[in-house]
């Protein structure tokens, strides 16, 4: 596991089963591709869940966007370096796929990306973090391709479930919210394009 490069309470993590001979702690930061390498050393796969989060837009699109590719080119500069990486899991984004025109799609799939000029014209809620992850995505995709790493994205809507952080994770309390009925479902369609089923 990497963290970004300040101190943090990880006693949710240190604490759990098993940790203190299974869990080893690293320090990295996005900003600094090259912080990768020591996490990296030794490992057969790479998860990577990291990105740069701006929702309120307070740093200009291109400097997110920025540090997201150089983060994640980074880390898998950093997976070729160690010559023991086989593969990276590249966690994507609904976003990466819901905007890629005005009209629903049922199914979407590899073809299927968001329109960049579209979200950066229209800037609707994230726009600026749904730009970054197409971009982010497109490059660790290529690089994997010209460098003969295997690279797989997953494009996961929500997470939810068990968590073992101290926090309530953002994506478990946007789906309470829906759930709850504190945002209206017509909202999350057209931000996700996602048909929703409420039992």
């Amino acid at each position: 596991m990497t963290l970004i490069g300040r101190k943090r309470d990880v006693s949710f993590l240190t604490n759990l089963p098993g940790a203190s001979e299974k869990l080893k702690i690293f320090n990295a930061d996005l900003s600094d591709p090259e912080s990768f390498g020591p996490a990296v050393e030794g490992c057969v796969g790479i998860f990577h869940t990291a990105t740069p989060i701006d929702f309120a837009v307070n740093e200009p699109e291109e400097v997110v966007t920025k540090r997201a590719i150089d983060g994640a080119l980074g880390i898998l500069k950093a997976g070729l370096k160690a010559k023991t990486v086989k593969r990276v899991v590249y966690t994507s984004s609904a976003s990466t796929v819901s905007f890629s025109s005005l009209e629903e799609k049922d199914v979407v799939n590899e073809s299927v990306w968001s329109d960049v000029d579209l979200l950066r014209s229209v800037k609707p809620f994230s726009w600026s973090y749904a730009v970054s992850k197409v971009l982010s995505e497109k490059a660790v995709l290529e690089f994997g391709e010209q460098n003969g790493l295997e690279v797989t994205t997953l494009v996961l809507p929500f997470v939810v479930g068990r968590f073992v952080c101290p926090k309530l994770p953002d994506s478990v309390e946007r789906a309470l919210l829906l759930v709850l009925g504190m945002i209206l479902p017509c909202f999350f369609k057209f931000i996700f394009h996602v048909k929703l089923c409420l039992i």
